[in-house]
């Protein structure tokens, strides 16, 4: 291999789920140890890996998404590595140990099959989002890939009183456990989010994390329906 290339070369499998790099996720594939992946996010892979688009669960659980796209999931399965991107976004790599997270369905990139997952309707939102806000919800023991648009910050809502304001369009997840409430601000120049006259925030508050990435989201998750 032509030397100035081999540093890029894949390295022995660590771990189920790691970075190979900072905008690639790769993937340790099993027999057993299936993996839903966002449609569309492999860009290579080695050994014998199978693919099921909209499988029969993801469409199941998605019936509930009201947006209208549905989750963009596919099922994987075999013996192999993965390789995921999705547009040379950040990769995040989180074990969950019996716990859960609530990500934005666009931060999805994959997850282990067997972790117990849903869509779910964020409470208290309604009001600045018509129908709701709706993000998927991950729980169990196993593997968890997200992207960020850029390195993202992990925020820590259990180190005080105060809450923790966060522009819908650059949030990536959190802890489930945490307590979520909309705001606004009638201010031209709000501080928080990019669009003139009302401006609209999410407050968390309680013990869990929030994760924020530097760039918003361009589909302007808490734009008013009428």
């Amino acid at each position: 291999m032509n030397q100035q290339l081999a540093g890029y070369a894949p390295t022995p499998a660590a771990a189920r789920m790691e970075n190979h790099g900072s905008a690639m996720l790769k993937v340790a594939m099993a027999t057993g140890q299936d993996l839903f992946a966002r449609t569309g996010s492999v860009v290579a892979y080695e050994g014998f890996i199978q693919y099921e688009p909209n499988p029969p669960a993801v469409r199941q659980i998605a019936s509930a998404w009201v947006t209208g796209e549905g989750a963009p999931l596919m099922k994987c399965s075999g013996d192999g590595l993965l390789y995921l991107a999705d547009y040379g976004a950040d990769v995040v790599v989180v074990h969950l140990d019996n716990d859960a997270l609530s990500v934005n369905g666009t931060n999805v990139l994959a997850f282990d099959a067997h972790l117990q997952w849903g869509v779910e309707r964020v409470k208290g939102m309604a009001k600045f989002a018509g129908q709701g806000l709706w993000n998927v919800q991950i729980s169990g023991t196993g593997w968890v890939a997200l992207t960020s648009r850029g390195t993202p910050v992990v925020v820590d809502c259990g180190r005080g009183d105060d809450e923790t304001y966060v522009d819908p369009d650059a949030l990536v997840a959190w802890s489930p456990g945490l307590k979520v409430k909309g705001k606004r601000s009638f201010k031209a120049s709000a501080l928080i989010g990019r669009g003139s006259g009302e401006a609209y925030q999410m407050a968390f508050s309680g013990q869990g994390i929030v994760v924020v990435q530097p760039s918003e989201d361009s589909t302007d998750r808490l734009r008013i329906r009428h």
